[in-house]
């Protein structure tokens, strides 16, 4: 799963609370902030966990900050270790 997030989402901790919801679930990946002003959610995992997560990080206390969210699914490559924040893009 893919999602660029759009809105109040940079310089406000986004990337930590994702990265902080993504432990209570079964997923891998990455979270970064794009040149352009939007954060990058790469995530792999089963289908009703990333669904459950995409849900935890509303419930986070992140809504009111999002704008727009653009996701996007592909088959899982099976390429990340944990779940990280990554440097900009």
């Amino acid at each position: 799963m893919q999602i660029l997030y759009s809105g109040r989402v940079q310089g406000v901790g986004f990337r930590y609370t994702v990265r902080t919801v993504a432990t209570g679930f079964e997923v891998t990946g990455t979270v970064r902030n794009l040149a352009d002003g939007r954060v990058e959610l790469t995530a792999e995992g089963a289908k009703t966990e990333l669904d459950a997560f995409r849900a935890a990080i509303h419930d986070a206390g992140l809504a009111a900050k999002i704008r727009n969210e653009d996701a996007s699914w592909t088959e899982p490559r099976g390429g990340f270790c944990g779940f990280a924040i990554m440097d900009r893009m």
